[in-house]
């Protein structure tokens, strides 16, 4: 009988983590495929200060829904640690801190965001000429990108050990840990490409952005749908 809650259990931590990371996932898509193109307008300082003025209820959503999102990360790497510590408790919070580390430098490019929507705006920086301003901010708004950029690594980082778990448990398929892995590399790669060869990370991208999909989407929707099997095998 204790078995068998434990088991329910251990179903249950694996449907609520895959229901939050499909949150998280769908989220971080919308940011990225909506919110983004229609808020930047690439190096173009006045036209994407424009943007953001036209549009600072949305940005201003999407700024809340990424609290949101690193808050949901956090309860997400807990879960499935709860779920994997039992295979090697070493590695999996080797997963925790890596998210833990990622979390920080995710807010700050938020705040760097917020910052330049108020030079934007002439709360900050009031007695700079516009252009001027608009050139700081953008500024800004390109750090934060390159924060962006370079934090690919930890989200690559993190699925390394995730992987790993996933693929010894014995309780969810392996397949799903060498995908993770697959995943993980490519953003390794991209962030790599993105400091040593930026101007083939197009070129780059067109080959790794397929891995970003083979490995947490499958993994999110097994935990979601099946949860776990019920016989472990900690081998």
């Amino acid at each position: 009988m204790a078995n068998y809650a434990a088991d329910m259990d251990l179903r249950k931590t694996a449907r609520l983590a895959g229901f939050l990371y499909l949150i998280l996932a769908l989220s971080g898509f919308c940011i990225f495929a909506y919110v983004q193109p229609k808020l930047l307008a690439g190096t173009d300082a006045a036209a994407t200060a424009n943007s953001m003025l036209a549009n600072e209820f949305l940005f201003r959503m999407s700024k809340a829904a990424g609290v949101v999102t690193n808050i949901l990360f956090v309860i997400i790497v807990l879960l499935l640690y709860r779920l994997l510590k039992q295979v090697n408790e070493h590695q999996a919070k080797l997963m925790v801190a890596l998210v833990i580390i990622f979390i920080p430098v995710a807010f700050t490019g938020d705040a760097l965001e917020m910052t330049a929507l108020n030079i934007f705006k002439g709360n900050i920086l009031q007695s700079f000429p516009t252009e001027q301003a608009q050139d700081i901010g953008m500024t800004i708004i390109k750090i934060s990108q390159y924060s962006a950029q370079m934090l690919t690594v930890y989200w690559g980082l993190w699925l390394m050990p995730l992987g790993w778990l996933v693929y010894k448990s014995g309780f969810i398929p392996r397949i799903f840990g060498i995908l993770l892995i697959v995943n993980g590399l490519g953003y390794i790669i991209h962030c790599f490409t993105f400091i040593l060869f930026p101007e083939l990370l197009k070129t780059v991208l067109k080959f790794i952005y397929p891995t970003y999909f083979t490995g947490e989407i499958p993994f999110i929707l097994w935990l979601l749908i099946k949860g776990v099997s019920v016989q472990k095998n900690t081998s």
